[in-house]
């Protein structure tokens, strides 16, 4: 236990990470089969290899974040974001600010890019992307991914977005320039302000309670009144106006 103190300590003073915010047991779990994997004994000693060997820093960091993700993922609330969240945004502000938080490897700021598209030229559209880990912020950019990824995408959009390379599919330039990625600390980093729409899903769920209570004000915070945070499918807020939201749908919040 104190290994595990150490390590999450020292491993905040060598990258700004608090790894004390993540959820104990699923990240001590997750590390102990990478250092075991690597042939470490403890925390301690997989940390002095971690201070002098950059590429298992990467994979380190690659380990700690999760980076599951696939276009139109739990499609139904795309459909509910493009006919009724969206109409509302756009009524009240025809350029909207949006921010994609804890994007991983790109699918979610593209595919908000995408269903934009229906409303607007993907030229006018401008969305920020920001993940804590470089390595998947440079798949993104790269903008290349397996057929697995694009089973819920509709066929439409398949056809006008996407070409095949090789066994892949690639991201059409239109929509990778509507989309620019940043690095960011979600939970020590501060936020910009004034924001129509902040997506972040399927990444609450990691966090302790205390963190997910800070994060929450933080975006509430960084919404403009009537902007809405759109949250994965199994993170309801149970109680929003504890944090100064309202329910416009399921899974969507909005700052009221």
């Amino acid at each position: 236990m104190r290994d595990y103190e150490q390590f999450v300590g020292s491993i905040k003073r060598k990258t700004g990470i608090d790894l004390a915010l993540y959820k104990e047991a699923q990240m001590k779990r997750r590390l102990t089969s990478l250092y075991e994997k690597k042939g470490y004994p403890s925390f301690l000693t997989f940390f002095d290899a971690l201070s002098s060997n950059q590429e298992m820093m990467n994979e380190f960091l690659d380990r700690m974040t999760i980076n599951v993700s696939e276009f139109y993922r739990n499609g139904k609330r795309w459909e509910v974001l493009e006919k009724k969240i969206l109409p509302r945004l756009l009524k009240e502000n025809k350029r909207l600010k949006m921010w994609s938080a804890a994007c991983s490897t790109g699918e979610e700021p593209y595919t908000l890019a995408m269903v934009l598209s229906t409303y607007m030229p993907l030229s006018s559209v401008s969305i920020l992307a920001t993940d804590l880990d470089l390595n998947v912020i440079q798949k993104a950019k790269l903008g290349l991914y397996p057929e697995r990824s694009l089973a819920e995408v509709p066929e439409a959009m398949k056809k006008k977005h996407f070409h095949k390379e090789g066994a892949f599919f690639k991201v059409s330039e239109e929509v990778k320039r509507a989309v620019s990625f940043k690095k960011q600390n979600l939970l020590s980093d501060r936020f910009e302000s004034g924001y129509d729409l902040i997506v972040c899903r399927n990444v609450m769920i990691y966090f302790t309670e205390e963190a997910k209570d800070e994060l929450y004000r933080k975006f509430n915070e960084a919404l403009r009144p009537g902007g809405v945070l759109f949250v994965g499918s199994t993170e309801q807020i149970f109680n929003p106006e504890r944090y100064g939201f309202e329910v416009e749908d399921t899974f969507f919040y909005k700052k009221a």
